[in-house]
């Protein structure tokens, strides 16, 4: 038996008593594993805002004590439910003398059904009088300890589910974040966008830095990959005919972790024909705008202290005017790759040997403008090296329609007037995955499939991605994306 296996079997003296009152339930015939169902019909929020209504009414609640006082021929106790936590006033020569003396023997964290009236003690305190009383699942672990809660943030997002019974505030953020997709879905629904789902296995390794997971298909015989993205499939439905779509999913990258990164995360994609760049821009900033209003409140939010207004219009800056603006260097003064790869060893910025000029604009927007981007913000105008996708300028052939809108100094989307022509989409395919290739990506291949579509004729369409999870962590006012990610991706522990 390996020492984890046998850790499960070394129980603690409050897990011994426990599983004792337990094996006593059992023998009496009245183990909790027997419950199949309860008639719940209210829940604690409820109560609580429609008490008027509700004053001296019977109800059925359920949920998971947290506290008690027994104060010998009556209790109180707290239920936690879905919605929140309310009073529960116990009685003994109103449940019975049986009956109370098995709830005195109920422990902090046990799953209660209670049937009562609607009352206000004199502290002015809603509570439920209870007239019955069921055990409707036995805790066999105690809860960490009140006042300090559960403290330790690796053991938090690992056992998330007693990170919600400890932390009232933990699902209260989860709650918001159901709100957050919900009004997104609301508002690409409202302007028109069609919801589509596209498959998350591909047959292709695309995309020029992503690294894909890859697993194996045994009935085809093949290697597949979770999908990087989700862009490729939304255009083949404009070539189509669908005008709008969106798409609200998880993509999955083989890549660093960090307080802003996860393996597998949340984004939706939106693609619009017959639009630029410019009408994206638009877009967002009233999608996020409305979303902070409907979920939030207000425009104004405060993250980790700062405060972040989200109010429409938002500024615009090209990419190299931020650079120029930040560090002096003119990306339009460079004559060629080797200049603009010695101006970033001037700097001490490390430089690839097969860095292009676009690839050194990019580093030095990282190093001197990223992070002083604190209010929301369109970065425009990206060069056409590093934007594989994107249709070029028609006034400078050097930059692209592209721009990337950055909020507490984190990049949260990404958009461009798309590429549609099939033969320079073609060439860029090659040198992606030329590139690809250099990065380890030896099976990364041509969408050749993608190309056909385009050759059917794509209409001019502008398309954006934006990170779902960032945005739910700017809006609950998380430092880290674990904290919006119900189940993060944890190392096993040995």
């Amino acid at each position: 038996m390996s020492d984890q296996a046998a850790g499960f079997q070394a129980y603690s003296e409050q897990e011994a008593i426990r599983r004792a009152k337990l094996q006593e339930l059992s023998e009496q015939g009245k183990s909790p594993w027997l419950v199949t169902h309860y008639p719940v019909n209210a829940i604690s929020a409820a109560i609580k805002e429609r008490f008027e209504a509700l004053d001296g009414q019977d109800v059925a609640i359920a949920g998971r004590m947290t506290s008690r006082r027994i104060m010998g021929k009556a209790s109180f106790a707290h239920l936690l439910d879905s919605a929140g936590v309310i009073q529960c006033y116990i009685k003994r020569d109103d449940i019975g003398l049986e009956a109370y003396q098995a709830f005195k023997a109920y422990d902090l964290g046990d799953i209660l059904g209670i049937k009562g009236k609607v009352f206000k003690t004199q502290t002015g305190e809603i509570s439920i009088h209870a007239k019955e009383m069921t055990l409707l699942a036995k805790c066999l672990k105690p809860l960490p300890e009140k006042w300090h809660g559960l403290q330790d943030t690796d053991l938090r997002y690992r056992q998330r589910y007693l990170d919600m019974i400890v932390n009232p505030e933990v699902r209260d953020t989860f709650l918001k974040r159901t709100k957050i997709i919900n009004a997104i879905r609301n508002f690409l629904n409202s302007r028109g966008f069609l919801e589509v789902d596209t498959p998350i296995l591909h047959t292709l390794e695309i995309g020029s830095a992503a690294r894909p997971f890859v697993t194996f298909h045994n009935t085809l015989d093949i290697e597949m990959f979770l999908r990087v993205e989700t862009e490729l499939y939304l255009k083949r439905l404009i070539v189509g005919g669908f005008d709008k779509v969106y798409e609200i999913g998880r993509i999955f990258r083989n890549e660093g972790m960090s307080p802003r990164h996860n393996p597998e995360f949340t984004t939706v994609e939106f693609y619009q024909a017959y639009a630029d760049y410019g009408a994206l821009m638009t877009l967002t900033e009233e999608l996020i705008s409305t979303v902070a209003r409907e979920v939030c409140g207000d425009t104004k939010v405060t993250y980790q202290g700062q405060l972040i207004d989200l109010k429409t219009p938002w500024p615009r800056i090209s990419m190299a005017k931020a650079v120029k603006d930040a560090s002096g260097i003119d990306f339009f003064a460079w004559q060629s790759d080797e200049e603009a790869r010695t101006a970033l060893k001037e700097r001490g910025i490390h430089a690839e040997s097969h860095f292009s000029r676009g690839d050194c604009l990019a580093e030095l927007f990282d190093e001197y403008v990223e992070k002083s981007l604190v209010q929301p913000i369109f970065v425009t105008d990206y060069p056409v090296e590093i934007s594989p996708l994107a249709k070029r300028k028609p006034d400078d052939p050097r930059l692209t329609e592209r721009f990337e809108f950055f909020i507490c100094g984190s990049e949260f989307g990404n958009a461009f007037s798309e590429l549609n022509d099939p033969i320079e989409q073609r060439a860029r395919f090659e040198r992606q995955v030329a590139e690809r290739r250099k990065l380890g990506g030896t099976k990364a291949q041509v969408d050749e499939d993608f190309l056909n579509a385009l050759e059917y004729g794509m209409p001019p369409t502008a398309g954006e991605g934006i990170g779902v999870d960032r945005l739910i962590m700017l809006l609950t006012d998380s430092p880290s994306i674990r904290d919006v990610l119900l189940f993060p991706t944890m190392k096993p522990i040995s």
